[in-house]
């Protein structure tokens, strides 16, 4: 048996349903971030740059990309012989075949892969977060204290406390309270998502509640520690931390990339955000192109205007084109004289000429009002946009769409058209 001293068990099997048609083939963990990263490229990096070399990847929605992306973990120097990457899917048993029904759960499944490595601590993680964070230091104040469980938290504003699980500490940063989602919060010290267990501990409490249902960190297993008394400990973070969950969120962490003080720095050299890199051809803008303040991904083509924007891998954007306050992912392909503003368009979709994307008055979506709202317009992967129409605000587009879906050229504020049976 390998003995490593902490292993980390990345959740990563998130629908990301606030994220619309953005998450409809992809799971959250997989959506595309600032260019030319996924979301999980930064928890893997954390992992790395804090001299974890083990990290177990529990996938379960949609996890074809997720999967071609991690590979053997090469980008991430995670392809070892004792340890490295290995994805975790749910799988089928002798007696029973279940997926996982809960973050908890979902851990408790892998109890065999976790027990090879004989460890004495476990890091759990989300794999939807944007956030850089050295776990060894998290380690020692977890070895430092004692604990049996470290809960990492980042003070929030109040009013946004009930949002999250809200843990209320003493003086010497010993968890005296936690609260899942509390309508009156008593603290702003907010729950992370990321917890370090001792080995024993966690071990006796996923046993515990091995046939909870929807077993769940937040609800059921940090709970159980306190009931038994654990002890428990806030490691407090004061950085930058982002939960990308809903398409606001989304747009406004890939907007301060491009901030002229950057809040959250991309270009450290010490602690680098590493990812899988095609080998493409460089970025090429032409003489009549015109771009200000964005972040361009490789073997993209730039022939109209740009600015404010986070632009993918082998984008194309036409002659005469306006792109403004958006994100279009890699493979993208814009015609020409179109004007777009504060949209996300993910991967690989074709919009023909004369588009005007993202102007006019604000309406309620009539798909879904809290997840297209934002005054955004959403394009899933590999949609298509036939020419000459007029798309409005709080839109949702998914598929291969034509002119005769557009009454009148347009899609009014609100308005969605979105196939293949993904409604949300």
């Amino acid at each position: 048996m390998v003995h490593k001293e902490m292993i980390a068990m990345l959740l990563a099997g998130g629908q990301g349903s606030r994220l619309g048609v953005l998450t409809s083939d992809v799971a959250k963990p997989a959506v595309s971030f600032g260019g030319k990263y996924r979301i999980i490229d930064f928890p893997l990096s954390n992992c790395i740059n804090s001299g974890i070399d083990t990290v177990g990847v529990l996938t379960q929605y949609q996890p074809l990309v997720l999967n071609s992306h991690i590979g053997i973990g090469i980008p991430w120097d995670l392809d070892r012989n004792s340890g490295g990457v290995t994805i975790l899917p749910p799988y089928e048993r002798s007696d029973n075949s279940e997926w996982y029904t809960g973050t908890a759960n979902a851990i408790y499944q892998n109890m065999k892969y976790m027990e090879s490595y004989d460890p004495d601590y476990v890091l759990i993680l989300s794999g939807d977060h944007i956030y850089k964070m050295d776990y060894e230091a998290m380690l020692d104040f977890h070895k430092l204290n004692g604990a049996d469980v470290t809960i990492a938290a980042i003070p929030v504003p109040l009013e946004e406390a009930s949002r999250f699980g809200i843990v209320v500490a003493d003086g010497k940063r010993r968890i005296t309270e936690f609260e899942e989602k509390p309508a009156k919060p008593s603290s702003n010290l907010a729950s992370m998502g990321i917890y370090i267990f001792s080995w024993n501990v966690l071990k006796d409490a996923l046993i515990a509640l091995k046939d909870q249902s929807n077993c769940d960190f937040g609800k059921h297993i940090i709970p159980y520690c306190f009931e038994k008394n654990c002890k428990l400990y806030a490691y407090e973070f004061n950085d930058y931390w982002k939960d990308v969950g809903t398409l606001g969120s989304y747009w406004e962490a890939n907007m301060e990339l491009i901030d002229l003080i950057p809040e959250f720095n991309l270009y450290e050299e010490f602690w680098k955000i590493y990812t899988k890199q095609a080998t493409i051809e460089p970025q090429y803008i032409s003489e009549n192109a015109y771009v200000e303040k964005a972040i361009i991904s490789a073997g993209a083509e730039i022939y109209g205007k740009v600015r404010n924007c986070v632009i993918g891998a082998g984008v194309v954007i036409g002659e005469g084109t306006e792109v403004h306050d958006s994100i279009i992912m890699a493979g993208t392909k814009i015609g020409e004289n179109c004007y777009i503003e504060k949209a996300i368009i993910a991967e690989d979709c074709i919009l023909g000429d004369n588009i005007t994307m993202g102007t006019g008055d604000e309406a309620p979506s009539e798909l879904n009002k809290s997840v297209y709202s934002f005054g955004l317009v959403t394009v899933g992967a590999k949609s298509v946009i036939p020419s000459d129409v007029n798309i409005g605000k709080n839109t949702a587009i998914k598929g291969e769409t034509s002119k005769d879906e557009y009454p009148n050229g347009s899609l009014p504020a609100g308005g969605f058209i979105v196939k293949g049976g993904d409604e949300e």
